[in-house]
């Protein structure tokens, strides 16, 4: 079967339209997200794992190992297995700490620039080899369905071939797929649908040449077991090789692979998917890795029967062409392709990252800074293509000398040097970079001299120097060197960690990537005031419209205002902005801005724990907590509770002064919501709470009793309470519990209680003064009245006038006096039926005789039958009070009207003038003894308290309404409802 190279290079090219078509239409936002974001994509997408090697190598790793080529899928699948405790934590930082690569990882956890570019190097060497084994493997299956009827592949040596120049041409194709969906700052949608759809075309085409091997070849598991039983040898060869030591060191590299590989990494942590299906995944991948294997040794079998004229890598592709299945053949060879594309874009696009974050960026210096975003966008592009031409380059170097198992466990086996510093990670918080740094080397050293330069230069051994002792060398020895550099790194990694100590900020982040970060969240402090200050100091490192982005970008995300001030929330946009820088420039440089520009400072105390971040991240945590984690969080979240609802306005402050606190209580004390100010300092609250509370946390004394404030115009009295709680890990430090209470009601009640017994004092005092003052006045009057009539000199008459109108007026008083302090004297025994129309005619006749007064008219309308049981006198002197005081309120000429209505028990009756109206804020003290609006002289101030007085010991209620004219603003109305004489009772 052979086919023309125009149409092996259409079907290639056609593939990679496809590719580029689903990744265009996804970033169009015509596919759903039903389906984009379905798990079942995200787990398709993490199919890049299963690269050219998975698809035509593993076939020969078949063959030189049986079944102990199962460990490939057998470590990865394990690892997925347990994903919740392998993969979720790292996945939960990436996510956090806006992670995007592992040499990120590694910077963010051993905080040191050196661990970066040091990660970079040994990963872009290890990944080299698979590199060029993706596009070997692309080359070889093009040579072999061009060449002849009969199958087979080019000799070595023969330079640069059409089939070099088609390997060319295919990576730049996928350098310009790579640069147009992948280069961007934003997760790529587009790239990951892609890569899900890759994964379903290579596993559907394995399995399908697979069932071809089982009932083309074998015409069914019947024939194949036939055939086996025929062929004991081949069962004889898949147990074999698991004798040796050599499998057991592939499962010890395959278990690696999964979070060691970068497009592994880039495409399960980096896209910050694998959080939200962890659980799914923990079954999903095993099953896609399952049906991977499946068809791995029918396919072996079928070579051996039908004598495929090819290596055992190329099984795959030569079984359908001598089964002489064009279609199958084709679907092979797409199949092939689709692996060998989707690890090469996602492997180019990590170390691109790697490479510009790690090597580039911290040895540049970005000139026009207003462009920043599209300086990084054409360095990240010139990085994916150098990075292909890289690959080539190695590809061509190699020039098909060696296998595809080689040359992917040439790979495998340097990135299984980066698994001690992984699991350190998250379950060695004693790990430091010292250890790394050194273990790291030489394990990359003994694989380099071991197996790399062998392969380069086609080395086998290597003499000591000094000795007669030669050292064999080369992928013979894969296997003993794997264990031997893996072990040399684990022992100087642990071991110069255990020897040397880690710097204060190593130590911090240890303790956040831990698995039990919670437990020592240090809080810091920025010398930031507020969210607009953020833009100032990063535009000197960024330019203004950079830094004015991010800041925006980052507070949108948070939710948070430009105008912030709280230290909590500031914290946490200085860590979101760090965050997203990191995803844009890498976190090595992210962080060395942000130490320049907003430098923490690594809390004032080192044991001041940041209590909102613990909140903030048990309640992430807490659908995940189990046993005895989940029961003291739910006993956390009882007490807190306990705390939010207490009807006592409660807050706590840390030792440094910051809000940790503030109660439903304490928000409506205040109408301040908790969100406001929970992260915030005592100096950011609002008065009159800031200067009490200040005044109050500083002070020595635990309770301040009845403080007057201030609140909304009127006045409130608050008692003041505090505790101090010890600090959790050194003692004589301490935060503080503050108690609110509103003593307003009781201070009110407290007052009225002694204004009533002060009116009792005035009511005795003023029945004392009034018989004292009564005698001689008496006496003064009637001198005068003699003074009238033993003299006609018209100087004593006008003098003697005058003292009687003055001893007239004392006499007023004295007997309003006496009347105030009898008030309630009156038993209701001796009431009797009272006429309230007669009673108010009465009182208009004795006003109508002040011809010095203002005059008004007097307009009663209280009904004939209004009759109440009362004391007649007393109610005559009600009506005399109110009308007098509606008569010297309204203006000349005005009408005052009195008009009554009834209901079944009760009379009531108003009196209204055409005044301007009493203040509002006098309407509380008018009722009051000697509180008068009028002038001096005009007024004693005991007519309405009188009046209130009487009504009382009446049984009845004094309402008062001003104004009456609301439209004008005008009048006032007295109503008072008093009790209907039994006998005036209308009947049932």
């Amino acid at each position: 079967m052979i086919f023309e190279l125009s149409h092996v290079a259409l079907i290639g090219v056609s593939y990679l339209l496809v590719l580029f078509g689903i990744a265009w239409i996804t970033e169009k936002g015509w596919i759903p997200d039903a389906v984009t974001q379905h798990p079942l994509t995200y787990i398709l997408s993490l199919g890049i794992f299963a690269s050219a090697w998975a698809f035509y190598g593993v076939i020969d790793l078949a063959f030189q190992f049986g079944y102990g080529a199962l460990a490939y899928y057998l470590g990865t699948g394990a690892l997925f297995l347990f994903a919740p405790v392998a993969l979720a934590p790292l996945a939960e930082l990436a996510r956090r700490h806006q992670v995007h690569s592992l040499a990120d990882l590694l910077v963010f956890r051993y905080h040191s620039h050196g661990v970066g570019a040091l990660t970079t190097l040994c990963m872009l060497l290890g990944i080299l080899p698979l590199m060029a084994l993706n596009i070997q493997a692309i080359a070889d299956t093009m040579y072999i369905l061009t060449v002849s009827s009969n199958p087979s592949l080019p000799a070595m040596g023969t330079g640069f071939t059409f089939k070099d120049l088609m390997a060319m041409a295919y990576c730049a194709l996928l350098a310009v797929f790579t640069i147009l969906f992948g280069s961007s700052r934003d997760q790529h949608r587009g790239l990951f649908t892609a890569m899900a759809f890759e994964s379903l075309i290579k596993v559907f085409a394995l399995c399908a040449i697979g069932l071809l091997a089982v009932y083309g070849v074998f015409d069914g598991f019947s024939g194949l077991d036939q055939w086996l039983s025929q062929n004991p040898e081949n069962l004889a060869l898949l147990h074999a090789p698991i004798q040796d030591g050599a499998a057991h060191t592939l499962l010890l590299v395959f278990v690696a692979t999964a979070i060691t590989m970068p497009h592994i990494f880039h495409m399960g942590v980096t896209e910050n998917l694998l959080t939200r299906n962890v659980h799914t995944i923990t079954w999903a991948f095993p099953l896609f890795l399952l049906l991977m294997a499946l068809p791995i040794f029918p396919i072996l079998w079928a070579g051996f029967e039908l004598s495929v004229p090819l290596p055992a890598q190329y099984f795959t592709l030569g079984v359908p062409i001598l089964a002489e299945s064009t279609g199958l053949t084709v679907l092979a060879f797409i199949g092939g392709l689709s692996a060998a594309t989707g690890a090469m874009v996602v492997m180019m696009l990590a170390l691109a990252t790697m490479v510009m974050n790690h090597w580039i960026l911290p040895a540049l210096s970005l000139r026009n800074r207003d462009d920043l975003y599209r300086q990084l966008l054409w360095l990240r592009r010139v990085l994916i293509a150098t990075l292909f031409f890289g690959g080539y380059f190695f590809y061509w170097l190699l020039d098909n000398r060696h296998s595809l198992t080689n040359l992917a466990l040439l790979t495998f086996i340097e990135t299984l040097q980066f698994l001690p510093g992984m699991f350190a990670i998250v379950f060695w918080p004693q790990g430091n970079r010292r250890g790394l740094l050194s273990g790291l080397t030489v394990g990359t050293l003994i694989w380099a001299v071991g197996l790399l330069l062998p392969v380069l230069t086609g080395l086998t051994s290597l003499p000591l120097p000094g000795t007669d002792l030669v050292l064999p060398l080369g992928m013979e020895q894969w296997s003993a060197i794997a264990l031997l550099s893996v072990g040399a790194n684990t022992a100087i990694f642990v071991g110069l960690s255990l020897i040397t100590r880690q710097t204060e900020e190593e130590q911090y982040s240890a303790e956040l990537c831990a698995a039990d970060e919670l437990s020592q969240p240090v809080r810091q402090a920025l010398d930031v005031h507020s969210a607009a200050e953020f833009k100032t100091r990063l535009a000197k490192s960024l330019g203004k419209v950079t830094a004015s982005r991010e800041v925006d970008v980052a507070l949108s995300e948070l939710g948070l205002r430009i105008t912030e001030r709280r230290p909590y929330a500031l914290r946490r946009l200085r860590d979101q902005i760090e965050a997203n820088l990191s995803g844009l420039m890498g976190i090595h440089v992210a962080g060395e801005i942000m130490d320049r520009h907003l430098p923490y400072t690594l809390a004032e105390r080192r044991d001041t724990l940041d209590i909102n971040l613990i909140e903030n991240r048990l309640a992430q945590y807490r659908d995940h907590l189990t046993g005895m984690a989940a029961e003291l969080n739910n006993l956390r979240l009882y007490h807190r509770k306990t705390l939010e609802e207490l009807p006592m306005a409660v807050c706590s402050l840390g030792r440094d002064g910051e809000i940790l606190m503030w109660n439903r209580a304490m928000e409506l004390l205040t109408q301040t919501p908790s969100d406001d100010v929970t992260g915030s300092r005592l100096d950011d609250l609002s008065e009159p709470w800031r200067a009490l509370l200040i005044d109050f946390s500083e002070s020595t004394e635990p309770h301040y009793y009845r403080q007057e404030i201030d609140l909304n115009g009127r006045p409130h009295w608050i008692s003041l309470h505090k505790a101090n709680i010890e600090g959790s890990i050194h003692s004589g430090e301490y935060d503080q519990v503050i108690l609110l209470e509103d003593v307003t009601e009781t201070q009110l009640l407290e007052q009225e209680l002694i204004h009533s017994e002060r009116l009792a004092s005035v009511g005795r005092l003023a029945a004392g003064v009034a018989h004292e003052i009564g005698n001689p006045i008496t006496g003064i009057s009637s001198l005068a009245q003699n003074l009238r009539y033993e003299s006609d000199a018209p100087e004593v008459l006008e003098t003697a006038e005058h003292i009687l109108s003055q001893t007239d007026r004392v006499t007023r008083i004295v007997q309003s006096l006496v009347s105030f302090s009898h008030s309630g004297q009156n038993k209701k025994s001796e009431f009797e039926a009272v006429d309230l129309r007669a009673c108010a005619n009465e009182a208009i006749q004795l006003l109508s005789l002040q011809k010095d007064k203002n005059q008004v008219e007097y307009v009663n309308n209280i009904a004939q039958n209004a009759i109440i049981a009362g004391d007649s006198q007393h109610l005559i002197q009600v009506f005399i009070n109110l009308l007098s005081n509606a008569r010297d309120a309204s203006p000349a000429g005005s009408r005052v009207m009195l008009d009554s209505s009834e209901d079944e028990y009760s009379i009531i009756f108003s009196v209204t003038d055409q005044g301007s109206g009493i203040p509002a804020d006098k309407m509380d003290q008018i009722l009051e003894p000697f509180f008068t609006t009028k002038d001096p002289g005009d007024g004693t101030g005991l007519g309405l308290a009188m009046v209130y007085s009487i009504v009382e010991d009446h049984g009845g209620k004094l309402d008062i309404k001003s104004p009456v004219d609301t439209v004008h603003q005008r009048g006032a109305q007295f109503t008072i409802k008093l009790p209907r004489h039994i006998d005036s009772m209308r009947p049932e």
